[in-house]
């Protein structure tokens, strides 16, 4: 919780030197500017040191100085003593102490104070300062007594009043705490039912991520898509994560918001994202990943110069990343786990180049048994959806598979079908490669700006996967373990692919018209198409 939350309601004690105080400054204006600059040097420095104190004294005239102390309580964050000490140096010349030449202000967790000469400065963790010393040079009326009865008032008056905000201050800290803590696990336990306990863990604070992305700078943003921005940001501890910002418009909704927390919270593979934690305060739902530095596959291959880095050898290695990934969610861990979302802007690279799949916002979680599922709302990319999902809404990890052919063939040959009218393009790529199958040409598929030496039978493999991969008939194409063998074998038969969906003529009968197909792509949620930035 932020230390400013309870500085609105407590009545800071405000204490100003007055008259005997007022010792010669010269011009009056130039003093305030020094000693503002003073203060807030000090509010630098005290923020950024260990114990959280600093003193510092400057020059007002040849023969006159002004010194300065600030201080906060020790456990108080850099940004939140930084926040506490400029709320007490705005008070100086707009409150207690407008053209005096010396004075404090006392907060219940910070304080400034300058004078003329100087002064030793105590505090303890009860915020209590000790007030300036008596004047050098006492009134010749002033007797012992009297001043000792006047301290002793001063004494009996103060300290009550201390004492008082202090308590005050850590009452109303402990209530709000509490409230936010009860509120907080509302939210969670509303949002993700019996799970709630288990992802408490990964529970981030929005002031950490406002901390870590400077409160969603501009210049932090490094991608915008329509389920709002992600931003690059840097926690305290110096570790680079990416922040998803879900805006309030987006159509990923609070469904996939928690599907994608509650589902890839537990995967942990190399080739998949890694999700760090989640956000859900103050109307915000944000997603806090692992920070890939190379932005997504997408990035590359819709860019012709940034396509040209895409060695051979470094588009096997996506590939074969991309199939260890999917494998992994359909067989190996510990759910049995269908994307339905595949497509290269959801595939993001690191710095060596290593694919990782990321969000699960529609992925479905199935029954180890299961083979089949059937759906009325269809979601995902269309192009990289298989023609039984798209026409019936009939998935399996069979509709990965599918997914993942037209990305191996855009892979290979760098053409992207998202970059012109939908009902033309979709279905470009599959057709292009087929074309180029049965003319027995198909290493006229391949990216004419491929760098590094490549191998002839290699690439004619790997379009030959790809066209297994997106045959019509779910029960044609390969499961993920048989592609991830297929690629991992070099000697190796490969059956006689079928023609990709939706290209038999003589299947006209059971293919959806255009003005069908508008309205199968207007139901489409494509939450995760992603623009990214360069940097």
């Amino acid at each position: 919780m932020r230390e400013r939350s309870c500085q609105t309601f407590i009545i800071a004690l405000h204490h100003c030197q007055r008259g005997y105080h007022m010792d010669y400054v010269g011009d009056v204006g130039r003093f305030n500017n020094i000693v503002w600059d003073m203060l807030n040097d000090l509010r630098s420095e005290a923020a950024s040191a260990s114990n959280k104190s600093a003193d510092k004294s400057v020059n007002i005239t040849d023969n006159q100085k002004s010194y300065g102390h600030a201080w906060c309580l020790p456990y108080l964050t850099k940004e939140n003593c930084s926040w506490c000490l400029s709320e007490a140096i705005a008070d100086i010349p707009t409150g207690c102490c407008r053209g005096k030449s010396g004075g404090h202000v006392i907060f219940p967790s910070c304080g400034v104070r300058y004078e003329l000469y100087p002064f030793r400065m105590a505090h303890v963790n009860s915020g209590w300062v000790s007030p300036p010393p008596l004047p050098d040079s006492p009134p010749p009326f002033a007797s012992s007594g009297k001043r000792k009865q006047k301290t002793l008032t001063i004494i009996v008056t103060v300290v009550p009043i201390v004492v008082s905000l202090v308590l005050l201050s850590l009452g109303c800290s402990c209530f709000l705490r509490r409230k936010e803590t009860k509120n907080q696990h509302d939210i969670l336990k509303e949002s993700f039912g019996n799970d709630s306990t288990t992802l408490e863990s990964l529970r981030f604070e929005l002031a950490k991520i406002e901390a870590a992305t400077n409160r969603f700078a501009k210049e932090n943003m490094i991608g915008k898509g329509g389920f709002g921005e992600v931003y690059r940001g840097i926690l305290s501890d110096g570790q680079e994560i990416a922040v998803k910002r879900l805006t309030g418009s987006s159509r990923q909704g609070a469904v996939e918001f928690k599907n994608e927390v509650q589902v890839i919270a537990k995967l942990q593979h190399r080739n998949l994202v890694r999700l760090l934690g989640f956000c859900l305060e103050d109307d915000e739902k944000i997603l806090i990943y692992e920070y890939v530095k190379n932005k997504s596959l997408d990035y590359f291959l819709s860019d012709i110069k940034k396509r040209a880095l895409l060695s051979w050898s470094e588009r096997q290695k996506i590939i074969r990343g991309i199939a260890r990934g999917i494998l992994y969610l359909h067989e190996d861990s510990c759910l049995k786990i269908i994307h339905r979302d595949l497509k290269p802007s959801n595939v993001l690279l690191d710095s060596n180049m290593n694919p990782k799949i990321s969000d699960f916002g529609m992925a479905r979680i199935v029954a180890g048994d299961e083979i089949e599922e059937s759906t009325g709302r269809i979601v995902g990319t269309y192009g990289y959806m298989p023609p039984e999902y798209a026409m019936h809404g009939q998935f399996s990890v069979k509709s990965d598979v599918f997914s993942f052919g037209v990305m191996v063939l855009e892979i290979i040959s760098g053409i992207r079908k998202c970059c012109s009218s939908e009902s033309e393009v979709i279905d470009d790529i599959r057709k292009h490669a087929w074309t180029k199958w049965t003319k027995e040409t198909p290493l006229e598929l391949l990216d004419p700006h491929v760098g590094g030496p490549y191998s002839c039978e290699e690439v004619i493999k790997y379009i030959h996967i790809g066209l297994l991969c997106v045959q019509e008939d779910p029960n044609d194409r390969p499961t993920m373990a048989t592609i991830v063998f297929y690629l991992n074998n070099h000697s190796i038969n490969l059956p006689s692919p079928n023609e990709p969906g939706y290209f038999k003529s003589n299947r006209k009968d059971n293919m959806a018209t255009n003005e069908e197909l508008d309205n199968i792509i207007d139901s489409i949620n494509e939450i995760s198409l992603t623009k990214f930035f360069p940097r």
